[in-house]
């Protein structure tokens, strides 16, 4: 196999780039649901000519995608069971009566800081910014719907807070992925990372605050005790149905893998559904059947795999609840399959390895060389649409270099959770960037200027890097 030239590794991209420009222009806010797949398997279909070109066999790159996009098959099944667990917990009266008491709660003035504050600590309590975006962010989407509040901006506040919390918890797995990747250790590697993750949190609570101010009058309060009222009359609500929600928490702070955590409380879901709510079940079952215990299950099933559906003649109701099922994520999977394959094309091509070299070229010292991994980790992000890759392969392209350059890798573990784990829900492809599109309801390009942690902190990251800032040199005697 021949080696690419610097030339060939960015024809793919530029064939990306190209595609997904005119993907947004053709289609707009339809792009997501097939346009873009077909650029990036346009883009992978570029990368694999170059492949056969410089000798790689057409079996190699085959064998390749398969791998790649087995990588995202935990990512798929935990978006079919988030899809499973708002059907459920909608027809169950959970998000109906998280919705209810949030309203009740949460004035206009400071819902966006407030929002922001509780994904933060139930995200640090737990390590998983899909759980908390999947169960507390769909209720408090709900709530800024009720309100009468912009869903971008409170989608920016629920990713914001979902990313500190996830960022700088220790039960996180991608906190512990950057620190194994650099050759850091885990505490202290989060001691590290408080330097640039709390003054971008900082600043993304006041800019939050100062639009809950400034638009504090926009909240349509009025509209609420109509929703509200509309809200006890088709659902029993009460604080017991927040039982699912608790035993979810509790298992991901046992540290429960996150599908079955969700596969259980979707499951939780239904059982709720059918003992608390048994009209809302029965309108929903739609089965050919007059024994009641079988529309129940019918009822329940159906919330499981296509959602939760009614005509209440409320056009706000209806839009707040008509949603969730399987069925509802099957094109965000669609396009996590799709970019997968495109970066598996990319990097068995040798085309990452490439760029990545090119790069290195240009590092004049320690500082550059930070700036250089955060922009490679948003990079790859871009490219290889996967978080955990842009995570583990920035730590295995610059781990080497750090070491020559004498500096800890702590200073290697942050500048990759910083460009990695926080710009992945920025990127439309990325299986992160879709997963919370889909699941909070509000387009990745529509909510990213709102998410102000997810790209404040890697400014301010590559801002201290560039003036030295709290980089850590290891002590002469131990340097390569």
């Amino acid at each position: 196999m021949r080696k690419p030239t610097l030339l060939q590794a960015l024809v793919p991209l530029f064939v990306l780039v190209v595609l997904l420009v005119l993907s947004v222009r053709l289609f707009g806010d339809g792009s997501s649901g097939g346009p873009n797949q077909i650029a990036l398997l346009m883009a992978a279909g570029a990368a694999m000519l170059v492949a056969l070109r410089n000798g790689l066999r057409y079996a190699d790159m085959q064998l390749a995608v398969v791998k790649g996009v087995s990588l995202a098959t935990t990512a798929i099944f935990i978006l079919l069971a988030v899809g499973a667990l708002i059907g459920a917990w909608i027809l169950s009266g959970t998000v109906p009566a998280l919705i209810y008491y949030g309203m009740k709660l949460l004035h206009p003035s400071w819902f966006y800081p407030a929002v922001c504050l509780i994904c933060a600590l139930v995200a640090l309590s737990i390590g998983s910014s899909w759980t908390v975006a999947g169960t507390i962010g769909v209720a408090l989407m709900g709530v800024a719907m009720g309100l009468g509040l912009d869903p971008a901006i409170a989608a920016g506040a629920v990713i914001s807070g979902a990313y500190f919390g996830d960022k700088m918890s220790p039960l996180s797995d991608t906190t512990n992925l950057a620190p194994a990747s650099a050759g850091s250790e885990l505490f202290g590697h989060i001691r590290h990372m408080t330097w640039t993750t709390l003054p971008g949190f900082a600043a993304a609570l006041l800019i939050f605050t100062g639009i809950g101010l400034s638009r504090a009058g926009q909240g349509d309060t009025g509209a609420l005790e109509p929703l509200l009222a509309a809200l006890d009359a088709r659902f029993d609500i009460g604080v017991h149905l927040l039982l699912p929600l608790l035993v979810l928490l509790v298992m991901a702070v046992r540290k429960v893998p996150a599908f079955p955590t969700i596969a259980i409380g979707a499951l939780l879901g239904g059982v709720f559904a059918v003992l608390f709510q048994r009209e809302a079940v029965l309108a929903l079952a739609g089965v050919n059947s007059d024994n009641t215990a079988l529309q129940l299950l019918g009822g329940a099933w159906r919330s499981l795999f296509d959602g939760y559906s009614a005509d209440s003649g409320d056009a706000m109701l209806d839009g707040l609840l008509n949603r969730g099922g399987m069925a509802s994520m099957l094109p965000t999977i669609w396009l996590i399959i799709c970019a997968m394959a495109f970066g598996a094309c990319m990097e068995r091509a040798g085309l990452l390895d490439r760029i990545v070299e090119s790069i290195l070229r240009a590092v004049r010292g320690p500082g550059s060389l930070v700036v250089a991994t955060i922009l490679t980790a948003i990079g790859v992000n871009v490219i290889a649409s996967d978080q955990y890759i842009a995570i583990v392969l920035p730590g295995r392209l610059y781990r080497l270099e750090f070491d020559r350059q004498g500096l800890e890798p702590v200073n290697l573990s942050r500048a990759i959770e910083d460009g990695g784990t926080l710009t992945s829900a920025l990127v439309p492809w990325n299986t992160c960037g879709a997963y919370m599109a889909a699941t909070l309801g509000v387009a990745t390009l529509d909510y990213l200027p709102y998410a102000f942690f997810n790209w404040i902190t890697p400014i301010i990251a590559m801002a201290m890097a560039a003036v030295g800032y709290k980089l850590l040199r290891k002590p002469v005697a131990v340097r390569a």
